[in-house]
């Protein structure tokens, strides 16, 4: 229900990466419009190779990114209460394994890219010493009607922000995961979903005309 949505979030901070040195990682919602202006000319610039080889996404995802997401912060806080009293060596499992899922997802995700633009909300100023922030976009991706986004970032102790959940329509990403992995972890545990969440990071990456 979300995929296409997340094309829209993939794209938004593929351009960090290619402008790193010019844009102020400390201003959330200048960065993220800067990237956004950027991003989907780096996504249709790169066609030919993604449909030649659809793993190359992953590539892509690794590269530009993952070192925008704070996906340690992202997957303990999917943990929630299964924190307590958990083993740490399956806790770090999880992060790993909850990393690479996210890798997969995102690359499968991309293969949905179809020249989709964003148009932002008027800038909120983030009150003094608040680390979490949201970033209002509006999804315009005709015949389709137009979808209402909120990007979650969490400032970095060196003043930087990085993405770690996003809101489509009032539904939480990060939440509908919770949701989905919470009955599994209490009853397997949680090295058994780390387990299942490496195996999901392992399938290949198709597009819907070729796994038809």
């Amino acid at each position: 229900m979300l995929k296409r949505y997340w094309v829209l979030v993939l794209g938004l901070f593929f351009s960090l990466a290619i402008q790193a040195e010019v844009i102020d990682k400390t201003q959330p919602y200048q960065m993220m419009k800067q990237v956004a202006e950027k991003s989907f000319a780096r996504l249709k610039a790169e066609q030919p190779k993604i449909h030649e080889n659809p793993e190359y996404l992953k590539v892509i995802v690794e590269e530009e990114l993952m070192p925008y997401i704070n996906e340690q912060y992202a997957a303990l806080k999917l943990l929630g209460t299964h924190l307590q009293g958990a083993n740490r060596e399956e806790v770090g499992q999880f992060i790993t394994a909850f990393r690479a899922y996210m890798v997969t997802s995102y690359a499968q995700a991309l293969t949905q890219y179809n020249d989709q633009r964003v148009e932002f909300a008027p800038e909120v100023p983030v009150p003094e010493g608040r680390r979490i922030t949201g970033v209002q976009v509006e999804l315009i991706d005709p015949p389709r009607p137009n979808v209402k986004i909120e990007f979650r970032l969490r400032q970095e102790r060196n003043g930087e922000w990085k993405g770690f959940d996003m809101i489509a329509e009032g539904i939480s990403l990060l939440s509908s995961k919770q949701s989905e992995w919470s009955g599994k972890i209490r009853q397997d545990g949680i090295l058994a979903v780390a387990k299942e969440l490496q195996r999901l990071s392992e399938q290949p990456i198709r597009f819907e005309s070729e796994s038809q």
